[in-house]
């Protein structure tokens, strides 16, 4: 007798184990009777495996499997023991019949049995019974065990399946297509000619046929259902692919499409093919069957997800190409898409669609945007942007940026939202920690095209796209986008607060290095990105007032003018925007240009419009154009880059330069608002040095190979000098160079005092400014300090040359006095007499130097020559007792001229014996040594005469402005001043007088005395009454 806690203990132990056994029963049971697969899961990968994992089973409703549930859940204790023998025993024998081999074990078993089902006539007389059971279990085995193992689907193809599997469909597509030849029990039968030679891969495109199609018999359908999964999953490999293609099986594929209506057909038909569209033949040939209606009804017609993911698939697949995705989009097959997306599908589903648009928006054709706004996808799209999924909204926020290329789709897509997701995703993606620079190109593409409506600049602007592309301009990784960057900016050009915003975040310094850059050209766009807020003009004629029809229409649309009267042909051509110059292109408009081309510019006579050249530069030049008509643009682009950026651009031009950028610069030169900032920033200066003198920054010091400098720029510098002299001499420019002088900053005085011999031509202003008021003596000063500007030392020397001129305009002083033609014409030496082996006279004296040298004199002769000869030799000194006198501290070649001096040579060449040649230092020659002993021995006149021979050797036309610093710093006034002349000299080319000076400075170090007394005596004028050398 089983007590009740035994009962329970066994009821525990063992009635899960024989549920168990009773459900696995069961589900072997249930197998053995399939009818039908269920679909299978779609893959969201083009090259992922999308083969199916198993056949849906359906279990028969049977009598007496419900009285056998119902005897399981009558279990009574006393039989608990039995059933679990049972169960035992039943588990033994499934194992048994397990491990027992089967007839579909074989693939060759398999194989004839589905060449024997593609081979039989169609409406055989066989039974049904005895062929479609080993046909349908043939399938299942292949499709469940052979082309599941590893290597099964080569074995497959390599053992020649795909022939009668392919012909087998062929017989099932024609069975579909005519159901009423065979019956709901009739087995699928084949035309004869199905297996024997393959049907070709593409053909005409089968007409569509209505949903409510007669639905296939149920054996055709599992045939179906199982040859279909073969294949598609056959088709993840290439070489089944090939094989595929090259025995037409994309044709009954289509048929079958066409015929069959039921949900787990369409789902492993469109498997297939979306397999087969893997490759690029392949994909060409299901566009040429005709697959793309079929596909797209099935969209709109099915309801299964899965069926749905797998016809999603296939279209993204055949959208491989350019052609082939306009060939997509003509044939509707986006707005179906785009409606599935706005009924919020499961996630796989709504992941399949992104990936589908995704691929379908590339080089986005307009009916494609069109079909993607009239199947109401942008809201949904910008709404998918915050998906939680990676894919799901990186893939949505490339389709947003696709869609930007179409310009009739923007102003829809910024109010739905989509301005704010791009300017935000960007804005993430620029993070240091953000995504590569790669892939922010598409981002930054779409927001430079949204720049080209109204409305969506507006929204960029709100939402701080302006400094997000300012950003992008100063990152030099970003240089391949800078073109299309500033020419989405030229968008703003009548927007005065993003101007402004533009100007405070530095445009203008970036748009200079545009010009001076080599930035290479913007993408060029299609038509269809051009603006959406000017309609196309239809005008079948270019008439001659096209031109300002076209400028009048974009006033007007813009609201600068209230009607077409409001305008005259007369108005400025500097205030329109460029115009296109193709006929259908849009309304002018800034954003819509594109280089190169040339910009027709309205003037007085439409018809003697002149053509302007529309490069690179052309949207830098547009922007500050706009710029610089502000009422003080001052600020923005008298500076240093501006100008830089500007004159780089007008002298380095390969051709003629765009006349906007001579425009910006004469109107800046006549604006009274701008001269202290011409003079503040040396820009006049730099004007004459770069257009008058040929001497750009990059040249200095060191010339660099530049275009040679034309005399049209030489004309364009003396022009703006003279739009700044008319200012400088106004009152207003009187009164604010007065300011600056004695009331500005030393920095500012220094410049204005730099820059008023270039500027001002009214003697009474310039000796007042100059010389009155010392501002003459402030830029001599300022020369030994640090130098403000890296030129400042070649606008010194040019300044300081300027106002020599003026000074004196008829006198050059720069030219030194001739040489005495003495110098020329050595006169004959007296001293070399007494050099002779018998001397007349003969010596009386001889001079012991300190190398032992005994040099030859007379007595008389030297007391005369010099005061300090005469008390030493004639004087109560011991030497005047002596006949060998010692001379200290003197070297032979010093010593040379001495003698011929005391001896009363003049000219005879002897002064010139120890100067060296030029390029070698005079400090410590044998030049400074004789310097200093004609001082030490009171010979004045030998002083000036070895003077003038140093200069004559390296101030003279074999020497060069490195010399002059040399010559200065022997120190002798007289040197000095001849060092002032030379470098002040008009004679003397720009560059060698600014080298000049540079060694001047260098030379004087600390002490700026002797230098500024030198240059301000060779620009007063005054002579210091001593005789310099040619």
């Amino acid at each position: 007798m089983v007590t009740l806690g035994a009962g329970v203990r066994l009821f525990t132990g063992v009635y899960p184990v024989v549920l168990n056994q009773i459900r696995a029963t069961s589900e072997a049971s249930a197998i053995t009777r399939t009818t039908m697969p269920a679909p299978e899961l779609t893959s969201t990968s083009r090259a992922e495996d999308t083969r199916d994992t198993g056949v849906q089973l359906r279990k028969r409703k049977i009598p007496q499997a419900r009285h056998s549930r119902k005897r399981q859940r009558t279990f009574s204790f006393r039989s608990l023991g039995s059933a679990a023998r049972s169960g035992a025993e039943s588990e033994a024998r499934a194992k048994m019949a397990a491990a027992k081999p089967t007839l579909t074990d074989s693939l060759s078993f398999c194989l004839a049995q589905l060449a024997a089902a593609a081979g039989e006539a169609l409406g055989g007389e066989k039974d049904p019974a005895t062929n479609e059971t080993p046909l349908s279990r043939a399938l299942l085995a292949l499709r469940t065990r052979h082309i599941k193992a590893a290597g099964g689907i080569e074995r497959f193809r390599a053992r020649g399946g795909l022939r009668p599997l392919l012909a087998l469909l062929r017989r099932a597509a024609a069975a579909g297509s005519a159901p009423s030849q065979a019956g709901p029990g009739s087995a699928p039968s084949s035309a004869a000619s199905g297996a024997s030679s393959p049907a070709p891969a593409s053909g005409p495109a089968p007409s569509a046929v209505s949903s409510s199609s007669p639905t296939p018999p149920v054996r055709l359908r599992k045939t179906l259902d199982l040859a279909l999964s073969i294949l598609a999953d056959c088709c993840t490999e290439g070489a089944c692919r090939t094989e595929v293609r090259r025995l037409g099986g994309i044709l009954p594929l289509v048929t079958i499409l066409q015929c069959m209506k039921t949900d787990s057909i369409q789902n492993r038909t469109a498997r297939a093919l979306g397999n087969l569209a893997m490759e690029p033949e392949s994909c060409g040939d299901i566009h040429c069957a005709g697959a793309v209606p079929l596909l797209v009804e099935s969209l709109t017609a099915c309801q299964d997800s899965q069926c749905l993911q797998s016809v999603v698939r296939a279209l993204r697949n055949l959208a491989d190409s350019p052609q082939h995705r306009l060939a997509l989009a003509q044939q509707g097959a986006v707005r179906p898409l785009a409606e599935l997306l706005a009924t919020a599908p499961d996630a796989a589903l709504t992941l399949a669609l992104v990936r589908a648009l995704l691929e379908l928006s590339r080089g986005c054709s307009r009916a494609c945007a069109e079909q993607l706004s009239l199947g109401g996808g942008l809201g949904p799209l910008v709404s998918l942007a915050s998906h939680p999924k990676r894919a799901v909204r990186e893939g949505t926020i490339l389709i947003l940026a696709n869609l930007c290329a179409q310009g009739l789709i923007r102003p829809a897509l910024g109010n739905a939202g989509g301005v704010e997701v791009l300017v935000d995703e960007l804005r993430q993606r620029r993070d240091p920690n953000g995504a590569s620079p790669t892939s922010q190109q598409p981002l930054v593409r779409a927001v430079c095209l949204l720049c080209r409506e109204a409305i969506n600049r507006a929204r960029l602007r709100d939402a701080g796209g302006l400094d997000l592309l300012m950003g992008l301009l100063r990152d030099p990784r970003a240089s391949a986008w800078h073109p299309r960057i500033v020419a989405a900016l030229v968008g703003f050009l009548y927007d005065t607060g993003a101007l402004g915003r533009l100007q405070a975040l530095g445009l203008v310094p970036l748009l200079a290095g545009q010009l001076c850059g080599e930035a290479g050209e913007e993408e060029e766009e299609g038509r269809e990105a051009a603006s959406w807020d000017f309609p196309e003009e239809r005008t079948p004629e270019r008439a001659q007032g096209g031109s300002f029809r076209s400028l009048r229409s974009w006033l007007i649309s813009e609201g600068y003018a209230t009607g077409p009267d409001d305008i005259s042909p007369d108005w400025s051509p500097e205030q329109c925007p460029p115009e296109p110059m193709e006929p259908a292109s849009p309304a002018p408009t800034p954003t819509s240009l594109r280089a190169p081309r040339t910009q027709r510019t309205p003037g007085r006579s439409p018809a003697a419009a002149i053509e302007e050249p529309w490069g690179r530069e052309g949207p830098a030049l547009l922007l500050l154009s706009r710029f610089s008509q502000a009422p003080d643009p001052s600020g923005a682009l008298v500076t240093g880059p501006a100008l830089y950026g500007l004159l780089t651009y007008v002298t380095g031009a390969p051709g003629p330069p765009s006349p906007r950028a001579l425009r910006i610069l004469s109107r800046l030169t006549c604006n009274p608002a701008c001269l202290e900032a011409f003079v503040r920033s040396y820009g006049a200066a730099l004007l004459r040095a770069w257009l008058v003198l040929g001497v750009a920054p990059d040249d200095w010091p060191a010339p660099r190979a530049r275009p040679t400098l034309h005399s049209r720029h030489r004309e364009l510098g003396e022009r703006l000098l003279q739009n700044l002299t008319v200012q400088a001499e106004s009152p207003f420019g009187v009164g604010a160079l007065t300011h600056l002088l004695l009331s500005g900053s030393p920095e500012d005085r220094v410049a204005c005092a730099l820059t008023l011999p270039f500027i001002c031509r009214k003697p009474s202003l310039w000796r007042r400014l100059l010389l009155e008021q010392g501002g003459l003596r402030l830029l001599l000063a300022a020369l030994t300090r640090p130098a403000p500007h890296p030129l400042f030392l070649f606008f010194a020397a040019d300044s300081l040359s300027c106002l020599q001129d003026l000074v004196s305009p008829t006198v050059s002083p720069a030219v030194p006095q001739a040489v005495p033609m003495d110098l020329d014409s050595p006169s004959p030496c007296l001293y070399e007499p007494l050099l002779g082996p018998a001397p007349v006279p003969a010596p009386d004296l001889h001079f012991l130097l300190d190398s032992g040298l005994q040099l030859p004199a007379q007595r008389a002769a030297s007391a005369t020559a010099s005061p300090f000869f005469r008390a030493l030799l004639s004087g109560s000194f011991a030497e005047a007792q002596m006949d060998l006198v010692p001379l200290r501290g003197l070297s032979p070649g010093a010593a040379w001229p001495v003698l011929h001096h005391l001896h009363g040579c003049r000219g005879c060449g002897a002064a010139l014996g120890p100067v060296p040649p030029p390029g070698q230092p005079l400090l410590g020659s044998e030049a400074e040594e004789a310097l200093e002993a004609a001082g030490r021995f009171l010979l004045p006149g030998l002083e000036e005469e070895l003077e003038e021979a140093v200069g004559r050797i390296h101030l003279g036309p074999q020497g060069g402005p490195e010399s002059v610093g040399e010559v200065f710093r022997l120190g002798r006034p007289r040197l000095a001043a001849h060092c002032a002349r030379w470098t002040l000299g008009s004679e003397q080319c720009p560059r060698k007088r600014g080298l000049a000076l540079v060694g001047l400075v260098e030379a004087a170090g600390e002490e700026a005395g002797p230098l500024t007394e030198a240059l301000l005596a060779v620009v007063m004028g005054i002579e210091l009454g001593a005789r310099v050398p040619a």
